[in-house]
């Protein structure tokens, strides 16, 4: 699999966001393409713990049973469940959501495994740097395959 902390792969992932321009659609799900990249900045935020979200008891055992399953599989599903926190109905600044997106996809190949300050999971509990590897990754590729780049 694909790592964001390798140079070429992590550059795979930001040629793929050059691709995008602010008249870009989705080929499925509710987002719009600004929207689009200032959700994708959200779990990095987490990652980096820049943004710090409340865990439940109901969540973490939910998400506990559900983590090898996600980390195990090919590619997330179309129009999977987001958190809360990660939801995005507003207007953004395309061109900087964009550049500000490609600035912390770059932190993972410029900090390697450093970059990740957090290895509690708000949702899926403990997580090695690999398993944020792959996650980070997957979401990614997730959305920017739904924007068909």
């Amino acid at each position: 699999m694909s790592s964001i902390y390798n140079s070429s792969d992590n550059q795979e992932i930001i040629n793929r966001i050059n691709q995008l321009n602010q008249n870009s659609q989705p080929q499925w799900g509710k987002m719009t393409v600004d929207q689009m990249l200032s959700h994708c900045q959200a779990p990095i935020d987490v990652a980096f713990g820049d943004l710090k979200l409340k865990s439940n008891f109901l969540f973490l055992l939910l998400g506990k049973m559900i983590k090898g399953k996600m980390l195990k599989s090919k590619h997330f599903q179309k129009n999977s469940p987001t958190a809360k926190d990660f939801t995005r109905t507003g207007q953004y600044d395309f061109e900087q959501t964009k550049a500000d997106l490609i600035k912390k996809v770059k932190t993972f190949e410029t900090e390697g495994t450093n970059a990740i300050k957090v290895y509690k999971h708000p949702f899926f509990g403990k997580m090695t740097v690999e398993e944020w590897d792959n996650l980070q990754w997957k979401h990614l590729d997730h959305h920017l395959y739904e924007f068909g780049v």
